[in-house]
């Protein structure tokens, strides 16, 4: 069995949109949700791993301490719907990722509670929505993410997110994207937290079928791979002081 085939991956999407066809085309688009269009694209990077799909108005939205322990990364769409999910879940979550689960926060997610609460910052952006050209920019071609992704990643149209970005000196910056208004924005960047891995990668708004470009499916599977541990025991890293007089043995 092959490090991919291990993998068990979780598309959580907040379902809002989806259940108020809002835009219009979003049931032409993404006729399974924009969690389905995701994990219809993870498919085919990794055909023999376990891909699952949550969404708010589940139970515990999807996201049960069962569920989560056996989850080895998390991707995490969001958009009107913050303010709904639960604290109780928010803090579940926390404690996974810090024990070593994965995850991935896709575009609106930046606003998360989960997010903002590892990032410790507002998380809030300069955006405009005119349906502009997005170009996505690799500027560290040697991080796994960015393996086989062209630069730039033309999407045709897209919602932009510029700069500033308040988000903490990210470990790596992958992706910059620059708009036809001038604009741009750190779009795909990592941070660690605990023993989890965490990327945010932004292209991807629920007016434009972002995620059936095979460039962005790409980009996510390689995030998949990166952020995961699957040979990880769970735990959130200890602390305090366990053996007091240590230093004296």
């Amino acid at each position: 069995m092959t490090f991919d085939d291990k993998l068990r991956i979780l598309v959580w999407n907040e379902g809002v949109h989806e259940e108020q066809n809002e835009p219009p085309a979003m049931a032409q688009m993404y006729p399974h949700g924009i969690h389905g269009a995701i994990r219809d694209g993870l498919a085919g990077f990794f055909p023999a791993a376990e891909i699952g799909t949550a969404v708010l108005a589940d139970a515990e939205h999807g996201l049960s301490e069962e569920r989560l322990a056996e989850t080895d990364v998390l991707l995490w769409w969001g958009h009107r719907a913050h303010a709904d999910v639960s604290d109780a879940v928010v803090e579940r979550v926390h404690r996974h990722v810090l024990g070593g689960m994965g995850l991935l926060v896709l575009h609106s997610g930046h606003f998360a509670k989960i997010f903002t609460k590892l990032l410790g910052t507002s998380c809030s952006l300069q955006w405009r929505n005119d349906g502009e050209r997005e170009l996505v920019w690799t500027v560290k071609p040697s991080h796994p993410i960015a393996a086989g992704v062209e630069s730039p990643i033309v999407i045709p149209q897209q919602e932009m997110y510029g700069e500033l970005f308040d988000i903490p000196e990210p470990d790596d910056l992958i992706f910059i994207s620059s708009f036809e208004g001038g604009e741009v924005f750190r779009s795909g960047v990592t941070f660690s937290r605990g023993l989890g891995r965490i990327f945010y990668f932004s292209p991807g708004d629920q007016e434009y079928p972002v995620y059936h470009h095979p460039q962005i499916q790409r980009v996510l599977a390689n995030g998949v791979r990166w952020a995961a541990r699957p040979d990880t025991v769970r735990t959130v890293p200890a602390v305090g002081n366990p053996e007091r007089d240590w230093f004296l043995k």
